[in-house]
């Protein structure tokens, strides 16, 4: 576990990642490589919603968030016309069961995305799951691309432990 933030050794290039995490005070993003997970505090401006979505655009445009929602049948192509693509729907008594994927490729989709965010903040903290296909580079990539954002550090990084023991033998 470190949390320095030399900027040269940021990554340890013998060791494989497990978890990065970073962030400020509102927002918190942990990423593994599969996976990154962004908590959105109730307090957290719009705009820095904004360019943490775009920031994860520019690194890796093949992330996705997959969206269930329960709705009309009329309303899914509403969801299709803000960007968003239908995986799955089946009928439930409350409507429509249904599953999209919001592909950060689309910019449209995006800003769908950060606007539904912004609602749900009104109520409570929220928490984004985005699916992508990033590895060591790609996470360091992503921390310079959204350490532009005032008060951005990194929080902690893990290694995985079976590297680490295989790394001292």
């Amino acid at each position: 576990m470190r949390t320095k933030e030399d900027k040269g050794t940021l990554i340890s290039p013998h060791l494989s990642l497990s978890s990065f995490e970073m962030g400020r005070d509102d927002v918190n993003v942990v990423c593994t490589y599969g996976k990154i997970s962004i908590w959105f505090g109730r307090q957290v401006p719009d705009i820095i919603i904004g360019q943490m979505l775009l920031g994860i655009s520019r690194i890796d445009q093949s992330a996705v968030h997959e969206l269930e929602v329960i709705c009309d049948f009329d309303d899914i192509t509403d969801y299709e016309s803000n960007g968003y693509v239908l995986v799955s729907y089946a009928r439930s008594k409350e409507g429509y069961r249904t599953t999209f994927n919001i592909p950060f490729s689309s910019r449209k989709a995006l800003f769908a995305l950060a606007s539904s965010i912004t609602r749900e903040l009104k109520n409570e903290d929220t928490v984004v799951d985005c699916y992508w296909t990033g590895d060591d580079s790609d996470i360091m990539r992503l921390y310079e691309e959204l350490s532009s954002i005032e008060g951005w550090k990194i929080k902690n990084i893990n290694y995985k432990e079976d590297v680490k023991e295989k790394h001292y033998d």
